[in-house]
């Protein structure tokens, strides 16, 4: 984290963002208010004010609460000006610190002077923001892009699988957990109902599989018949959802392929940036985790491996209150996305020795399995930041002979 020295500037401005408009309010060194205006959020009108101030009072100190999507334009337009340096102020730490104002109103005017103030009495709070990276930003569009249809897939196939289950539970049961195989979204497209694909027979079923998954024809296919076979009843509804089910396994097979294509660009970006050897290099790490973590980590400052698992939020959070309260609680907080591709990094790379030998020792004292693979996410977080810092690629470590034998994990 960055320290900001605030006798090189004259001037704090504190913008707070919105989609059309925001709000600047800029402060002298000395807390005299000399800005207080609503902002078009157009590259000009924002040259122009910031420019003015830095002209008339001197070096500028820009701090947004929002340094991507809406507030995009005004970092990169502060970032292109001279005399102009750009600072972020988590949105968590500044509604603490709104608590510290008088009143509890919201508006823009009251966030914007909030901001400016922060940044003149507090620079310590501030993060630096780097000059724009054009991989990570395109990585960040693209990351956010796949966790929108990440999102939508599994709210698509949760909906085919429940009626699925209303009409023919046991249908469901064979076809649902296959529902991401291209021949099993092609069979519900054509035959949505039990009864169509009765009426179909086995070898068109099987051949229509065969066309896109054909090591998985003929055993889904018994299974398939099986299945309608212990049936013979029709459930209410069963005509209805002929209609939906092919209109929602057509939108499966979409967004399966539209994630793919995002796949690819993602893949390039990654492979492109000169940090990926060294990130990919880790068990557990594919492309998905390793634009995650070009996107959330890298060019942000972290001064220990600990400041690093706190902004990801899998490091403890520890309560004390006298002899009432202590011990250490699960985090609720930090970069939920960050957090989110550490834990499923973590539990890709239990097939690596240590990390499962780290995994089975937090297993023996008695932790959950998700409580372990935590553990073993804020373990490996060391090795990251640690390869990060010194710019070197993953070694695994070297087993120690003592009583347990234990490994230490990634």
């Amino acid at each position: 984290m960055t320290a900001f020295n605030l006798d090189q500037y004259a001037v704090c401005i504190g913008l707070d963002v919105g989609k059309s408009a925001h709000h600047a309010t800029a402060l002298t060194t000395d807390g005299t208010k000399v800005f207080d205006k609503p902002l078009p959020n157009t590259e000009a009108k924002l040259q122009h004010i910031i420019t003015d101030l830095v002209r008339e009072y001197g070096p500028a100190l820009l701090v947004v609460d929002q340094p991507a999507t809406i507030g995009a334009l005004p970092v990169a337009v502060a970032q292109a000006l001279d005399q102009v340096e750009v600072a972020y102020l988590p949105g968590l730490t500044m509604r603490r610190v709104a608590d510290l104002h008088a009143g509890n109103a919201k508006t823009d005017a009251r966030d914007a002077y909030i901001i400016a103030e922060t940044a003149r009495t507090m620079p310590a709070t501030l993060r630096a923001i780097a000059d724009s990276d054009e991989q990570i930003a395109e990585l960040a569009v693209l990351a956010g892009f796949d966790d929108d249809l990440l999102a939508t897939t599994t709210a698509t196939r949760n909906q085919l699988r429940g009626l699925l289950t209303q009409m023919h539970p046991g249908l469901e049961r064979v076809v649902g957990p296959k529902l991401h195989h291209t021949g099993v979204q092609d069979v519900l497209t054509r035959w949505p109902t039990p009864h169509a694909l009765h009426t179909a027979g086995r070898g068109h079923v099987r051949k229509r599989i065969a066309k896109h998954n054909p090591r998985l024809a003929a055993k889904l296919t018994t299974r398939i018949f099986d299945a309608l076979q212990a049936q013979t009843v029709v459930v209410p509804g069963t005509s209805a959802a002929a209609t939906i089910v092919p209109m929602l396994a057509a939108q499966l097979t979409t967004l399966y392929a539209q994630r793919a294509q995002v796949l690819a660009q993602v893949e390039a970006l990654v492979d492109d940036h000169p940090l990926s050897p060294v990130l990919m290099s880790i068990p557990g790490v594919a492309t998905r985790t390793a634009s995650r973590l070009l996107t959330e980590v890298v060019g942000k400052e972290f001064k220990t491996a600990g400041h690093l698992a706190s902004y990801a939020g899998i490091a403890p959070t520890t309560r004390r209150s006298g002899t009432s309260i202590r011990g250490e609680f699960a985090n609720r907080g930090g970069n939920k996305r960050l957090k989110s591709a550490l834990f499923n990094s973590a539990f890709a790379s239990l097939s690596h020795h240590p990390s499962r030998a780290y995994y089975d020792k937090k297993r023996a004292e008695h932790k959950t399995h998700k409580q372990a693979v935590i553990a073993l996410a804020r373990r490996r977080l060391d090795t990251l930041y640690a390869m990060l810092r010194d710019g070197t690629f993953y070694q695994a470590p070297t087993p120690q002979k003592t009583g347990h034998n234990l490994a230490q994990a990634a």
